[in-house]
């Protein structure tokens, strides 16, 4: 299931203790980044132990645009995650919103 950049927003304004990862490269998080924890794409099978305890709790991913977070979206579901929400428009829909 998507979330929006306005719900996301909200509720990182309000200080809500999300599970909330990032999926881009190492270089565009130092860019400009969220406060998400950064998990490249290509690593995340390497976290999925870490990963096990939240396999029921909500899990927020986002990326660039979109793309690579709806990728791990599919790939945390098919390990079983039951609750994964990929950000509609990644951190570039979330800057437009906040401009």
């Amino acid at each position: 299931m998507d979330i929006t950049v306005e719900e996301l927003k909200e509720r990182l304004d309000n200080g809500e203790d999300l599970h909330f990862y990032d999926v881009r490269e190492e270089h565009e998080y130092e860019e400009d980044n969220l406060g998400a924890v950064l998990i490249p794409l290509g690593e995340l099978p390497d976290h999925l132990a870490e990963l096990e305890p939240l396999k029921n709790e909500e899990i927020i991913i986002h990326c660039r645009s979109g793309a690579r977070s709806g990728k791990a979206a599919k790939f945390l579901e098919t390990q079983g995650f039951s609750n994964v929400r990929n950000v509609l428009g990644g951190i570039l829909a979330y800057r437009e919103l906040e401009d």
